[in-house]
């Protein structure tokens, strides 16, 4: 019996070379294929995860006007200690840190990164209520979920205002209303001169207003685009035309009332007569006035004043002579002037005092 013997031959160089071509493009697959991984992951920490991702999610709150999610972000918000140490005023208010006081931000952009050891600084460039302006932000990171980090601001994005309205009890901050005894720590004892402390996002604009009865303003704005910065504003309110009208009311009124009073000298009033004789007998002085002062209401510290104006009175009365008896008739025009201070109460009424830079004689009108 015959057996038969089987021999393997080696591969052809043919089949090698495409075995070699085949293991290539495997590689050159597996190198794209890693490089669109790693290039798909390096986009999704730029976009979601990274530091300048984390800063542009807050401005985005802010721009959508989520404040109370603001708040939460990781740095955000402040405790007694950190206000301390950074210069805030460990009593300032919280009123304006709403959607409701938010101006318009737009045009959100980062600009520059930049990192200092464990810190990154994210530069922005933005539109708060149409005003170009650029913020840094310091962020670190803070701890990991799975493999992705978490971050915070190493220094919180809020900042202060320290606001003072002068003629106003109630203004408004981006048409938001504010009373000072709202927001001030003394509350209803709250001195108008003294300043109010308001924490505020930064970016952000401010726009401070005065819409009442009695003054009006159109404002004054400011940029807060710094962390942890105290920014003071003084708002000098003036007075309204219905306001300037009711003080010239009660000026008027005052006035004529005091020119009912029968005497030569009326009594807490600006003008009188003097004269070194003496009354007729049967006669009393007949008082009118025949030109009434023309009123001007002026800022005064917190509250208001009325600047010295010309007025004239007019009195018929009959004068006897000490010297021999003799009577006679004086009609005559008595010029004066009238000034006068006018303060707010807390109930929002006025008190309003006339007198004359003299000093001669001096009245309260509520």
């Amino acid at each position: 019996m015959m057996q038969g013997r089987v021999s393997r031959g080696r591969a052809s160089p043919r089949a090698r070379s495409r075995l070699r071509a085949d293991l290539t493009l495997l590689a050159f697959i597996g190198v794209l294929l890693f490089t669109a991984i790693a290039a798909g992951g390096m986009s999704l920490y730029q976009q979601f995860y990274s530091p300048s991702a984390f800063v542009q999610r807050y401005l985005d709150l802010l721009a959508t006007g989520r404040s109370g999610e603001a708040l939460k972000v990781p740095g955000v918000s402040l405790d007694l200690a950190v206000l301390q140490d950074a210069g805030i005023d460990p009593g300032a208010s919280e009123a304006l840190l709403r959607r409701a006081a938010l101006a318009p931000l737009s045009d959100v952009k980062v600009t520059a990164e930049k990192q200092d050891g464990e810190v990154h600084e994210i530069t922005v460039g933005y539109r708060a209520a149409g005003v170009k302006g650029s913020s840094t932000f310091r962020i670190a990171q803070d701890g990991w979920v799975g493999v992705t980090p978490n971050w915070r601001f190493t220094r919180s994005p809020l900042a202060e205002i320290e606001l003072t309205v002068l003629g106003s009890d109630v203004f408004a901050v981006n048409g938001f209303t504010v009373d000072r005894r709202q927001v001030s720590v003394d509350g209803a004892e709250a001195a108008p001169l003294d300043p109010l402390h308001l924490l505020v996002f930064t970016p952000g604009v401010y726009s401070v207003t005065v819409d009442t009865a009695i003054s009006a303003t159109r404002g004054v704005s400011v940029l807060a685009d710094t962390a942890l910065a105290r920014t003071p504003i003084e708002v000098q309110a003036e007075p309204t035309d219905k306001f300037v009208k009711v003080v010239q009311e009660q000026v008027e009124n005052f006035l004529t009332e005091c020119a009912t009073q029968e005497v030569l000298q009326p009594t807490r009033c600006p003008f009188g007569l003097q004269v070194h004789n003496r009354l007729a007998p049967d006669t009393v002085p007949k008082w009118s006035i025949i030109r009434q002062p023309t009123i001007a209401v002026v800022p005064d510290g917190a509250d208001w004043a009325v600047p010295a104006t010309e007025a004239v009175a007019h009195i018929e009365v009959q004068i006897q002579s000490l010297f021999d008896g003799s009577v006679r008739t004086v009609s005559e025009d008595v010029p004066f002037r009238v000034n006068g201070t006018i303060t707010v109460l807390p109930d929002g009424s006025v008190s309003i005092r006339v007198g004359s830079p003299e000093g001669e004689g001096s009245a309260v009108e509520g």
